[in-house]
């Protein structure tokens, strides 16, 4: 007579879990050092208080999330190496779309994330940081009316995800094509909905939407024709602008 293994429901697993993780934020709770290590290896055993600080930075970025509604979300350097027009841009764009409503949200540092909140803060609306926590060369800027800093840039990243419904991208260095790509395979993959992701500033981003076209596409077929139509470039505040107003469904 063969027997079956009992298979649980999800509604058990998911009340196991609960309570498995509530244990271990009761656990980690008081036992988060002052200066964490970084996650270099991958641990041998559970580290309590490394599971209660990534969810109580959910937790935080969460309950900052749903304070505001229509936003859109600034990338870019945190520089002051690029053209400085892109800074009064993004200054300029920023200030039109929170007059429009728009709540502002950026990396919270210098550059680009500030000339954003700067142009939103001057504007009078909601100007945001979403900070990570890096060194003292990771400083949050002045132009903020709210902000969260961050020891996980996975949690960060979550945020920001989840936070506007319009995706705006200054040139910047690696933080900034990794934050792209990242919303973009998301976009994708159909795990965030289709939300419009502007590039701004032909000159910087079309050697790598060549690359896209030429080698990912043409040449290897890694990504679909239909990938090519996920993101804009823009080259001006005005097509911007009248890209998002156009674009943007709530």
């Amino acid at each position: 007579m063969s027997t079956n293994p009992i298979v649980p429901t999800p509604n058990e697993q998911h009340r196991e879990m609960g309570m498995r993780l509530a244990r271990t934020i009761e656990e980690g709770k008081g036992m988060v050092p002052d200066a964490p290590e970084p996650l270099v290896c991958k641990p041998q055993q559970i580290e309590s208080w490394r599971i209660f600080k990534i969810m109580s930075e959910f937790v935080e970025g969460f309950e900052l999330l749903k304070k505001y509604g229509l936003a859109a979300t600034f990338f870019g350097t945190a520089r002051e190496t690029f053209e400085g027009h892109f800074y009064t841009d993004a200054t300029e764009l920023a200030g039109r779309l929170a007059k429009s409503g728009y709540a502002v949200f950026t990396g919270g540092n210098n550059g680009i994330m500030q000339a954003a909140n700067k142009g939103a803060f001057e504007a009078g609306g909601a100007s945001v940081g979403l900070n990570i926590r890096l060194g003292e060369d990771q400083n949050l800027n002045k132009y903020l009316t709210e902000s969260v800093t961050f020891d996980h840039f996975f949690v960060r990243k979550v945020m920001l995800a989840f936070a506007s419904e319009v995706y705006i991208y200054f040139p910047g260095g690696f933080g900034t094509l990794d934050e792209f790509t990242e919303i973009l395979t998301l976009v994708q993959t159909k795990k965030i909905r289709k939300v419009p992701i502007v590039l701004y500033g032909k000159e910087y981003w079309d050697p790598l939407v060549t690359f896209f076209n030429q080698k990912l596409f043409k040449e290897h077929g890694a990504i679909s024709e239909e990938d090519l139509k996920l993101f804009t470039v823009v080259d001006s505040v005005d097509e911007a602008y009248e890209y998002i107003m156009q674009n943007v469904k709530c």
